[in-house]
């Protein structure tokens, strides 16, 4: 492997978007040469992927059509990521200058929304990046020796978008690259990207609308569903886990702060009543696995008593809630709970996910 990173490297030098000889040898190299030599180590590294192995997949691109200044070969969860514009995967770019390769945990430029992929604005794309650098830190507790600049010298907009989508970074300077010195890396990559992975699976990137999405397109268009397949969606004994906690914490939090809270879920559109002294209060409770809160989903009924009681409802959104799956009793733990007393939803964009489409009564 040592040989083919140092070519590519030095053919870094020659580029050009025309197919020259250069960049002819440079794609064999990309596509075909290294994919196959990171496949040699897919024991060590399907191991440091743990439950994630199974499905080993590598794959290289030099550009479709006219060749790309960042070149690259990555390795993955197949399921996980079956598509570079999909999930996260261990990236080899290579810097334009020639100085060196980087091993990179990195993510697609795109995100699952209204049941498609949309390209990423870059603030989103930073913060999906700083979300995966937090779950490794959590598990590791340190990022090191992941810490490099995720600049490789691109120039043009969509080779920029590959750097920026770099998470976590290892440079490997050219008089440095050693097939020992590589593999170490490529392994502690993987580890890093289970821990990513793992974190997926629980729900944790994934907004609670998101999710609902995902119950929804598995509904509506079964087939086209692929997500639901890799394990990012609850099913209905982790979700019912994941609701009752956060009930509960939003019932001790009420009670806490001197409310008086009449358990209402199953007979009103909203979960609490919550008096105090002269107050009354209409509570609304989210629950989810995801450590992200900027979307909810709300029923038609939900959305009307929030307008229609504007100043007296709230909404009470428990994050991070913690899920040992088990087939017959999931346990949900945790959550971090965000009190909005007073919430205004028309502060709040609304967008619709579905519709109920009913024949006319027909005589």
């Amino acid at each position: 492997m040592r040989e083919t990173l140092r070519r590519i490297c030095e053919l870094q030098l020659a580029y050009s978007s025309e197919n020259t000889p250069d960049m002819q040898e440079r794609g064999r190299l990309i596509r075909q040469k290294l994919p196959a030599e990171v496949r040699t180590l897919q024991e060590p590294l399907a191991r440091a992927l743990g439950p994630f192995g199974h499905d080993f997949f590598v794959e290289g691109s030099d550009g479709i059509g006219r060749k790309t200044e960042l070149a690259w070969t990555r390795f993955c969860s197949e399921e996980m990521s079956p598509r570079p514009t999909d999930g996260f995967y261990v990236v080899l770019h290579f810097s334009t200058d020639g100085s060196g390769v980087s091993i990179a945990v990195g993510c697609s430029s795109s995100k699952f929304q209204n049941g498609y992929s949309i390209v990423l604005p870059l603030e989103e794309l930073d913060k999906r990046c700083e979300w995966a650098r937090g779950i490794v830190m959590e598990d590791r507790h340190s990022l090191e020796p992941f810490t490099d600049a995720n600049d490789f010298g691109a120039r043009a907009k969509l080779p920029k978008s590959f750097e920026r989508a770099c998470a976590l970074v290892k440079k490997i300077p050219y008089d440095d690259i050693q097939d020992d010195i590589v593999e170490r890396h490529l392994i502690e990559a993987a580890e890093m990207l289970r821990v990513i992975y793992t974190a997926q699976r629980q729900g944790r990137a994934l907004s609670l609308a998101d999710q609902i999405e995902l119950d929804i397109l598995d509904i509506t268009r079964p087939a086209a569903n692929a997500r639901k397949n890799q394990g990012f969606g609850l099913d209905a004994k982790e979700r019912r886990a994941v609701e009752l906690r956060a009930m509960d914490i939003v019932e001790d939090w009420l009670r806490s702060q001197g409310y008086n809270p009449s358990n209402t879920a199953a007979t009103k559109p909203y979960d609490f009543l919550a008096r105090k002294g002269n107050e009354t209060l209409y509570v609304e409770v989210k629950g989810t696995t995801s450590d992200i809160a900027n979307a909810i989903a709300m029923t038609h009924g939900e959305v009307a008593l929030h307008r229609q009681e504007k100043g007296r409802t709230a909404m009470m959104i428990v994050t991070s809630i913690r899920l040992q799956k088990d087939e017959k009793h999931p346990v949900a733990s945790g959550g971090t709970l965000e009190a909005l007393i007073g919430w205004d939803i028309d502060e709040w964009l609304m967008e619709p996910t579905a519709f109920r489409v009913s024949r006319e009564h027909m005589t």
